[in-house]
């Protein structure tokens, strides 16, 4: 029997298994609007047998978004689109595949190049924007000076959260999650280095907390019942003076108890190099603290590769779930692959009925899998 295949509750919402696909940006909006793109790629991940996928960081106003390429969720014609690409994602994916979003405001680290693009800071030619943070601190030695938010923008940013939250439920998400980690706006709120603040929003860690747990109030505010919540937060800031594992806990805890199901911990980037760990499975053990000292339904995502270390750190107890990235764009079957490694049960897509389990002889000789 595997860990990894087993059902997990998270909240309202059921996931077949404990395998998630984690958010990656993708670069393929126009305007903040999914493209023809997202319907093939979500369909893909729909298709994958993993119990949860969720969509890329969304941002909930226009400056939010990291790059001109990503995604959005503030208009109608945003929500139109992703309810479009979650609809022909469920019609024919695997009758149990769940979809989650990941809603964002980058803060500081947005009007960003694409990645292909790279070289300096997005120039007005190509729709750079001013950035918005809690500081006027630029993320590195080479980043423009982001300018610092006022209360009134604040809190309309904390508003167009909840409006985003509930345009994601009615596009059909199973999933919200709040993003909380990645140097993104809301950890920027969190963490000591980038927030220097004197008012109400910043200082000493009840006020650095209050802006994530505004905007994780209003989501949950606006998200009806069947929705389950999440955020990804940081397991450390990998520098001297920044966020610890303790913190992390402290904000798995203060959401739980605000209604949120679950919490995804990863590590760094608050600061520009700052994410040094490598290896598989680098969060582990931090995330395994926050499981610990939370009680809630706890996810890592890092390095996280090969079928047997996800089975392991699930099957240990450390976490619930195991999130993947690079993994399923190399191989969008590795949720598959994986069970037959394990030796557990999967599906297929009826249309895909010819390479069911047990139903290919040729199974065997063309997968390489340990």
């Amino acid at each position: 029997m595997s860990a990894l295949f087993t059902p997990v509750r998270i909240g309202p919402v059921e996931a077949a298994n404990r395998v998630v696909i984690s958010p990656m940006c993708m670069y393929a909006a126009e305007e903040g609007t999914a493209s023809d793109f997202h319907i093939q790629h979500v369909m893909r991940f729909a298709m994958s047998g993993a119990g949860l996928a969720v969509l890329e960081a969304t941002g909930v106003t226009p400056e939010g978004r990291i790059s001109p390429a990503c995604l959005g969720l503030w208009s109608d014609e945003n929500e139109r689109a992703l309810a479009r690409v979650v609809s022909s994602a469920k019609r024919w994916g695997l009758p149990n595949a769940k979809l989650g979003i990941q809603l964002c405001h980058a803060g500081r680290k947005g009007s960003t190049p694409l990645p292909w693009e790279r070289g300096g800071p997005l120039t007005p030619e190509k729709g750079a924007w001013t950035t918005l943070a809690p500081s006027a601190i630029p993320f590195g030695p080479n980043e423009p000076a982001p300018r610092e938010l006022t209360d009134v923008e604040i809190r309309d940013i904390i508003r167009a959260f909840a409006e985003s939250a509930k345009r994601a439920a009615r596009a059909g998400f199973d999933v919200i999650e709040m993003h909380a980690a990645h140097g993104y706006l809301i950890h920027q709120f969190h963490s000591p280095l980038s927030n220097k603040r004197t008012d109400d929003w910043g200082g000493d860690e009840e006020r650095r907390l209050r802006f994530p747990l505004a905007v994780a109030e209003a989501i949950r505010a606006a998200t009806p019942d069947h929705v389950a919540l999440g955020a990804r937060i940081t397991g450390t800031d990998f520098a001297e003076g920044g966020l610890t594992v303790e913190d992390g806990a402290r904000l798995a805890r203060e959401l739980k108890a605000r209604g949120f199901h679950y919490v995804c911990v990863s590590s760094g980037n608050i600061v520009a190099g700052g994410r040094p760990a490598t290896g598989p499975n680098f969060n582990l053990e931090r995330a395994a603290q926050v499981k610990r000292e939370s009680g809630i339904v706890t996810r890592t995502v890092g390095f996280i590769a090969g079928p047997r270390a996800a089975e392991e750190a699930v099957a240990s107890g450390a976490v619930d779930q195991v999130a993947l990235a690079r993994a399923f764009l190399d191989d969008p079957n590795w949720a598959i692959h994986a069970a037959e490694t394990l030796g557990a049960s999967w599906a297929v897509s009826r249309h895909y009925g010819r390479v069911g389990q047990g139903a290919w002889p040729g199974a065997s000789v063309s997968r390489a899998w340990p």
